[in-house]
Order: structure tokens, then C-alpha cells, then sequence
């Protein structure tokens, strides 16, 4: 019998909004514990939706601070997306935030990561998906529209191309800028730099002309530059074993 099959007679799973008990004398850390209610339903979770999309979702877990973590292929951002969005038991509706990790030793060297809350179950979930230099990621402006500006800063930072995104361009670098400062193989000196140039009274680029690749900031403290006044003299400082000199 097919997954999806098997996966449609199974009773959906229902996430239980997760209560958290206020103690405002509570002076224990702030850190929140683990919840093995919560965890159980998470994990139950992330296998019904691996069992309802098995084109898409190749590996499900849940991290220590349940919340769940589901792993998909690039062509299934969007079905993916807009099934935790539509689902009356997910309900994720909410992106909270859309970034990207760059790890060059990977074959499909960029992790894009999608973080959605659902407020109605008070509950979070991470969507993971991969690619390359080369290859596109379909936009989640269609589902998400707060992933404009997220889509258009991970284009200017890492160089992620998003298919079918309405307006994609720079959002933080300045016109004409060349590369993508947040790759691992980007110069940390950069390819131009900017000064005040008196005679034509403007800010101008110039490129980077170094002798060294990277520089070396050995510089002191500004503090150090000053007298130590709370220092004592240089008459009073004593040496191990020697004898406090007497005063009259």
C-alpha cells in the first residue's frame, strides 16, 4: 500500500496548544525545560506530515527545545509550506523569519531555513531545505507574503536565487555591489572600500589595494595611552619578598 494512503485512513494528529504557567516570583533560569508532552506530540506530528508528503519530506526530527525540524527536498518548499499553512491541525501560518547558512564543504553548499509559528497552537517548527550556487529555490512569497524582504536579503547575502519572486533585488548592499558578503569564500577586506574624498566633496569607492591579504588590528586601548593614576608610584611598587618601606 502506498505511504499516502496508509497516511489518509490514519487520524490526523492533533497539536494541543502548549500552556506555560506564570510564577513571577519564579527566580529559577529563564531557560525553558523540556516538555515530554510536548515532545511526544511534536514527533507525532513531523511522522504524520512525512507520511502525508513522502515526495517531499526526508527526514523529521525534534530538537531538545521542542521544536520540530522537517528536512525537504527543494521542489517541495511550496506544497510543503502550504500545507502547514492550510492544515486545521497545524495552522502555521506565521513566518518568523527566513534565512540561509552557507557551508562550503557540502555539495549543495546553502541551507535555507524557514521558521514558522503557529498561534493558535503556540507552537513552532523549522522547514529545511538545500541548493546550490546555480540552482533556484521557488519563492514563498505566494504562500508567505513576509517572505519578500527575507527572500531579497538572502539573494543580496549568500547569492540564492528565488524563482518567480515579484521584486528580486539587493536589500542591504549598496548599488553595484559585487559578490555576497555573507559566503564563506567572500574576502573578509572586500573588493572596495569608501572615503571622504575632500576635493570633490563626496563619499567615494575605491578598490581594496592591501599588501596582505588580511590585516592584523594590533593596536592598544585607548585606556592604555593614559596615566595609570591608580597606580602607585614607581617607589612603592615592591618586589616578591621584599619589605614595605617604612613610613614617618
Amino acid at each position: 500500500m502506498h505511504p499516502s494512503a496508509s497516511a489518509a485512513r490514519r487520524p490526523s494528529v492533533l497539536l494541543l496548544p502548549v500552556r506555560t504557567e506564570s510564577a513571577a516570583a519564579d527566580t529559577r533560569p529563564t531557560v525553558r525545560p523540556r516538555n515530554d508532552v510536548a515532545h511526544k506530540q511534536l514527533s507525532a506530528f513531523g511522522e504524520y506530515v512525512a507520511e502525508i508528503l513522502p515526495k517531499y519530506v526526508q527526514q523529521v526530527q525534534v530538537s531538545c527545545f521542542n521544536e520540530l525540524e522537517i528536512c525537504i527536498h527543494p521542489d517541495g518548499v511550496i506544497p510543503v509550506l502550504t500545507f502547514l499553512r492550510d492544515h486545521s491541525n497545524a495552522q502555521f501560518k506565521s513566518l518568523a523569519d527566513l534565512t540561509a547558512v552557507d557551508i562550503p564543504t557540502r555539495q549543495n553548499r546553502f541551507e535555507i531555513v524557514y521558521n514558522l509559528l503557529s498561534l493558535r497552537f503556540n507552537c513552532r517548527i523549522r522547514v529545511k531545505t538545500y541548493t546550490d550556487e546555480l540552482t533556484p529555490i521557488e519563492s514563498a512569497v505566494s504562500v508567505h507574503k513576509a517572505a519578500n524582504w527575507y527572500e531579497r536579503e538572502i539573494w543580496d547575502m549568500f547569492g540564492v536565487f528565488f524563482a518567480n519572486h515579484p521584486d528580486l533585488r539587493r536589500i542591504l548592499t549598496d548599488y553595484g555591489f559585487e559578490g555576497h558578503p555573507f559566503r564563506k569564500d567572500f574576502p573578509l577586506s572586500g573588493y572596495v572600500e569608501l572615503r571622504y574624498d575632500d576635493e570633490v566633496k563626496r563619499v567615494v569607492a575605491e578598490p581594496v589595494e592591501l599588501a596582505q591579504e588580511f590585516r592584523k588590528f594590533d593596536l592598544n586601548s585607548p585606556w592604555e595611552a593614559f596615566p595609570a593614576y591608580r597606580q602607585p608610584p614607581e617607589s612603592l611598587k615592591l618586589e616578591a619578598g621584599d619589605k614595605k618601606p617604612e613610613t614617618k
